[in-house]
């Protein structure tokens, strides 16, 4: 009764009070709602800067704004194509493709899909090489695309070859003991010379940087990230960086050898690739 007796009383400070306080939850509440927004704003100018849009969906399933794309594609309905429309059908067991349009095989060939193996990720969680099975839609064409390899493959070739793991930042530099370092310079890696030379470097598949016994993680976006003719001549882009596209290892074509995408002669892709438009359905099975 007291504390009501001094409302009524006209207690102004009390008032005040509870006015300053609703105000400072509305615009905590405010600021809570805008974090997800600007982290997700700042990590789209980060990878921008370093072109690595492809890790974007990642970042935006990360924060609850979208689900994965190849998740949403399968999980919807697996709708039957259009009487007229042509589509891709993938046999993971029998690592053969077919173009159709209705009853009619426009086009086969055999292909190469996911090995189904695993590599272990420090603290406990995985890689799983698999092919996704389900509903896909070609979402782009490519002509000569460069393969930007993710993390997995300089972890995997680490393994195999018996050495340590060192990634490059920005902004850092790796000495080599050998009187050079090695460090950023705009688009490119290079060893760094103490008279202020600076020579780019080269890679490719196999032909990883290799510093006092370990391989070096190049940054996104820099040219020592990009290795040219490991997808061969074309590739069709279904999400995620899952695609149908060439190689440059003819041999492997009708075998479960590759890391879930699903590879073609180069001769079979750029058939593909003239004659499939994008949004084309691609049934996975």
């Amino acid at each position: 009764m007291g504390l009501f007796r001094f409302f009524r009383s006209g207690g102004k400070i009390a008032w005040i009070l509870i006015a300053s306080v609703l105000m400072v939850i509305a615009a905590s509440t405010a600021l809570l709602a805008n974090t997800a927004e600007v982290r997700f704003e700042r990590d789209v100018t980060r990878m921008v800067f370093n072109d690595n849009v492809g890790v974007l969906e990642d970042v935006r399933k990360g924060l609850g704004m979208e689900k994965d794309s190849i998740e949403r594609q399968l999980s919807a309905s697996p709708e039957a194509p259009a009487a007229n429309q042509p589509y891709i059908v993938v046999s993971i067991e029998d690592h053969r493709l077919w173009y159709k349009q209705g009853d009619s095989v426009l086009f086969t060939t055999q292909v190469a899909t996911g090995s189904g193996k695993i590599l272990e990720k420090e603290g406990g969680s995985h890689w799983k090489f698999e092919t996704p099975r389900g509903r896909l839609i070609v979402q782009s064409k490519e002509e000569d695309p460069a393969w930007v390899p993710p993390d997995w493959h300089f972890v995997e070739q680490a393994r195999k070859r018996g050495l340590g793991l060192v990634r490059l930042n920005r902004g850092e530099e790796i000495p080599s003991g050998a009187g050079w370092a090695i460090a950023v310079t705009g688009a490119n890696v290079v060893r760094r010379y103490p008279d202020g030379r600076e020579t780019p470097i080269e890679t490719g598949e196999d032909r990883e940087i290799v510093v006092g016994g370990n391989i070096i993680i190049p940054p996104f976006g820099t040219n020592q990230r990009k290795y040219k003719g490991v997808l061969g001549t074309h590739r069709l882009n279904l999400g995620d960086g899952y695609a149908l596209h060439g190689t440059n290892k003819p041999e492997t074509i009708g075998r479960a050898v590759s890391h879930g995408c699903v590879r073609l002669r180069n001769e079979d892709i750029a058939h593909l690739h003239s004659a499939v438009g994008v949004g084309t359905p691609v049934y996975i099975y």
